[in-house]
Parts: C-alpha cells; sequence; structure tokens
C-alpha cells in the first residue's frame, strides 16, 4: 500500500470517530431533554392579614385525616383470598423468596413492585419489572397514590388495599 492511501485510511477513520462521538452526544442530549420534569406553576400569594375581609373567619378547621389502609387482599390468581396486614410497613411484592407477598407466577419478576406508606396513603411502585404492574386496567409508569378497593393486577394475581 502506498503512503497515500494509508494516510487517507487514517482520516477516514478518524471521520468516522468524530461522527460517533457527535452522534452519542446528540442521542444524549434528547435523553436529558425527554427526560426534563414538568415546570411548577406559580402558587398565588396568599393575602396579608390586613388585606383580608373582616367577615372571613381566619380559624379554618383542618381537613379530615383519612385512615390508612391496614390490609391488602389478593382478589384473583393462585394466592385468591390471601390478606396480608399491612401494619404501616413497607411491602415488597415479586418471586423472590425475600419478598413479603410471594408470587409463583411467570410473568413477575422476582422484586416486582413496591407498596409503602407517606403520610395517610398508600404508593405504588414498579421495580423495573418485565411485564409490568396494572392499576385500574393502566400499565403503571410511575410511582401513585394507591386508593383503597382499586385493583393491582401483578402477572396473574389481582389485589386490592383495604382498610
Amino acid at each position: 500500500m502506498s503512503e497515500l492511501a494509508i494516510t487517507a485510511l487514517r482520516f477516514g477513520l478518524l471521520a468516522l470517530l468524530w461522527i460517533f462521538v457527535f452522534s452519542v452526544i446528540t442521542s444524549q442530549g434528547r435523553s436529558l431533554q425527554i427526560a426534563r420534569p414538568a415546570r411548577l406553576t406559580k402558587r398565588k400569594k396568599k393575602p396579608e392579614k390586613s388585606e383580608q375581609p373582616s367577615n372571613v373567619s381566619t380559624d379554618t378547621p383542618p381537613p379530615p385525616t383519612r385512615a390508612l389502609a391496614s390490609k391488602l387482599v389478593v382478589t384473583e390468581g393462585p394466592l385468591a383470598g390471601r390478606t396480608i396486614p399491612l401494619n404501616g410497613q413497607p411491602l415488597l411484592i415479586g418471586r423472590a423468596q425475600d419478598a413479603g407477598l410471594v408470587l409463583e407466577d411467570d410473568y413477575a419478576s422476582g422484586r416486582h413492585a413496591r407498596l409503602f406508606p407517606q403520610g395517610s396513603r398508600w404508593f405504588l411502585e414498579d421495580l423495573g419489572s418485565t411485564n409490568g404492574t396494572f392499576v385500574h386496567g393502566n400499565q403503571l409508569t410511575r410511582t401513585m397514590a394507591l386508593e383503597p378497593n382499586v385493583p393491582v393486577r401483578i402477572g396473574k394475581t389481582v389485589m386490592e388495599l383495604r382498610a
């Protein structure tokens, strides 16, 4: 091979390398833009005490607190009828033997989902399962608050929070 051919080959490989670097950078830029959190809206400013009308009472009662659901009931599937007391503690759901609710189901992942309390509500989080977690027939894509008596399906198992 001539010296000119080797030099042209080197420049070609260098150009290919830079094209690869730029494609990786633009791909990462697009990923970061997609994952950008939603913008928060500004809250309305509360009027000062002197600005409030005199006929409005400032002693409003606090909103009623709801009772935290106390159990998880399996309504369909191989474990139908089983009740798991929650006692305000997080619950791991999946095929792993260390899970609080062990599902012997080929459609459940080892560490499939997590149910955890926060304040007076329970939240459900899919832990990156292969086949997904479904709440009221819709696939769970982010952590969401779970109300009592709402069906949750993991594989062949359907369960609900109960008070």
